[in-house]
């Protein structure tokens, strides 16, 4: 998926909101430097990547390498340490599908002003939301099939219930391999291999890093060793926006689970804003065997 004109203003407003959270000095500068990167965009590459690069400039000249790196610690934290009074509660695969895409609310780009508020009430009512796109069934046999599959991460706080449906996808399929993909190095809130140790997903999922820090997965951009499992991979579960935006395109089987948070993204996949989609791809598992 291409960048749209409205990405521009999200791509600003998002340096702007990491120079504050960093306290950057000098910001004229930085800015200066933003602008005169986005003054060369390419229309033809992702959102995604745009991010990516944008943020790079800033680690650069901020000198700090995880800027959000306490808030992800904080959010990851909190989730984990009620791992289990989800895993209790949620009692199905189905069940924790949901609560997969209902956490991917946990985001802190700039188009959502009051996550906390959000959180709350998502969270509160999950059990009566219904999923806009659903395409859990299809999800369910493939995995069912599937010798391998590769989940691809999103955001902090999001990546405990990430947890908690590759268990019950393990329970469902003990034989299958799994592996957790994770941004190659720090990118807004995105989960980078230390925040997925940080939550032990490493005993249910073998992790690995794209090599890339990018905001999403951008195929062209990733290392030899994950292209190799990603090519390899039966199934694809990609979380979030970002991962949409930079993958809607593959020729893979891919299954897309998100909460639709923005315009650009809603329309693309034809929903209004706020939706919960389990979303597949158009290319099926039957085209990989």
């Amino acid at each position: 998926m291409k960048i749209h004109e409205q990405c521009l203003a999200c791509l600003v407003n998002q340096a702007v909101k990491t120079a504050n959270l960093t306290g950057a000095e000098n910001r004229e500068e930085l800015y200066k430097e933003i602008f005169a990167q986005m003054s060369r965009l390419d229309f033809s590459k992702t959102n995604s990547e745009i991010l990516g690069e944008n943020y790079r400039l800033i680690k650069q000249h901020t000198g700090c390498g995880d800027p959000y790196k306490e808030t992800k610690d904080y959010y990851n934290q909190l989730f984990l340490e009620n791992f289990h009074a989800y895993d209790e509660k949620v009692q199905t695969i189905e069940e924790a599908v949901k609560y997969a895409i209902v956490s991917n609310i946990i985001d802190f780009n700039p188009v959502h002003s009051d996550v906390e508020r959000d959180i709350a009430h998502f969270f509160s009512s999950v059990d009566s939301l219904e999923l806009t796109v659903n395409d859990t069934p299809k999800l369910l046999a493939d995995i069912d099939r599937a010798k391998s599959i590769l989940y691809l991460g999103d955001n902090c706080g999001e990546i405990c219930f990430d947890k908690l449906l590759i268990k019950r996808i393990r329970e469902r399929n003990p034989g299958c391999a799994v592996y957790f993909g994770v941004r190659g190095a720090a990118v807004i809130n995105d989960n980078i291999e230390e925040d997925a140790y940080a939550v032990r997903m490493e005993e249910y999922a073998t992790i690995i890093s794209n090599g890339d820090y990018s905001c999403g997965t951008v195929m062209d951009r990733v290392s030899a060793p994950f292209r190799e499992i990603y090519e390899k991979a039966d199934v694809i579960i990609a979380k979030g926006q970002a991962n949409y935006e930079s993958l809607s395109e593959e020729p893979k089987n891919i299954y897309f689970l998100l909460m639709t948070k923005c315009k650009v993204i809603a329309d693309d996949i034809g929903v209004p804003e706020k939706s919960l989609v389990c979303l597949r791809s158009k290319e099926g598992f039957e085209n990989h065997l």
